[in-house]
């Protein structure tokens, strides 16, 4: 049924027309002029306005807000973070590169570069397998609790390959919502394929990523990486050291990796950091010690993840 007008709906207003060619033969021209112009479009639709230096501040708003109301919705409460390197990959891609180098190198032995990339490929294959242990990893977190359908603790990643991927990807085997925070960049990228879609976010501010990164983490996993990883690794140590945040814990996977990489036995004997702050972090081996001291440490400070007679998300695999 049509929607009856109201009266004064029926009666044409002043401002619905042109200014009539009868007035003005000049008039319709100079009037789409005005409408063409960029400062007569809608603020909100005017993207020349709203990429300008002078909305920075709205836009750094906007990349806070889109991600926060969209995980408010879905009810994520809180996070175990996950980083490591985009680098590592699954077993079987870290072979067929290894051995794709292997061919070549037959074909030109003496070639310095393929014996360099050699030695990076048969590294990469070792590591392969904190992918299979970040994918377990997001499977423990992701069935603790009452289940992959309770979204009060979720897997959080930088939404790309590697590590990333792989912890997206165990909370993706059982069904579990995960998101993922990708950052745009000026070359092309694309998010892995494990993230929730309505959950995977596309930041234009690091500064923004970062703060959703530890808005809601009940604690950081980080296995081994590059500048990125250690970018985000060093700035929670720093936000925790200085009490600028609250502390969770702090895992670091892979004690042959963590041991080798950083001294921290040595900037605590030259005095740059205090013996306490060695405490902020731990070093363990594997997903299954991490999740363990994780739950361990929330019990000890009274801020549990799970209720009482809560899944730890471990059971399946301990038996």
């Amino acid at each position: 049924m049509k929607k009856k007008k109201l009266p004064i709906e029926n009666t044409e207003l002043p401002w619905e027309h042109p200014k009539p060619k009868a007035e003005d033969p000049h008039a319709l021209k100079l009037v789409e002029k005005i409408m063409q112009s960029p400062t007569y479009r809608l603020a909100e639709e005017d993207l020349d306005f709203l990429q300008s230096y002078n909305t920075r501040g709205i836009r750094l708003e906007l990349d806070y807000l889109k991600a926060e109301l969209h995980m408010a919705r879905a009810g994520i409460k809180h996070t175990i973070v996950v980083f490591g390197s985009a680098r590592i990959r699954e077993r079987k891609t870290a072979m067929a590169k290894l051995e794709e180098i292997q061919k070549r190198l037959k074909e030109h032995p003496e070639d310095e570069t393929l014996m360099r990339e050699l030695y990076v490929a048969e590294r990469m294959l070792e590591k392969s397998i904190y992918y299979d242990d970040a994918r377990m990893f997001g499977r423990y977190v992701s069935r603790s609790g009452k289940g992959p359908e309770d979204s009060r603790v979720v897997i959080m990643t930088g939404g790309g390959p590697g590590i990333m991927e792989a912890a997206n990807r165990g909370a993706h085997d059982v069904g579990a919502k995960t998101v993922g925070l990708n950052i745009h960049l000026p070359h092309e990228q694309y998010p892995n394929p494990y993230i929730t879609p309505e959950l995977c976010f596309q930041f234009r501010y690091f500064a923004i990523r970062k703060l959703h990164f530890f808005l809601r983490a009940k604690a950081l996993v980080v296995y081994p990486g590059g500048f990125g990883t250690f970018d985000e690794l060093f700035e929670f140590l720093t936000l925790v050291q200085t009490r600028k945040t609250r502390p969770v814990p702090v895992v670091m996977v892979g004690k042959s990796y963590w041991n080798k990489a950083v001294d921290f036995d040595f900037l605590v004997e030259e005095g740059v950091i205090a013996p306490e702050d060695r405490e902020i972090f731990q070093v363990v081996d594997n997903a299954a010690e991490a999740w363990k001291h994780i739950l361990n440490w929330h019990e000890t400070y009274n801020t549990p993840l799970l209720a009482k007679g809560e899944k730890t998300g471990m059971e399946n695999e301990e038996h």
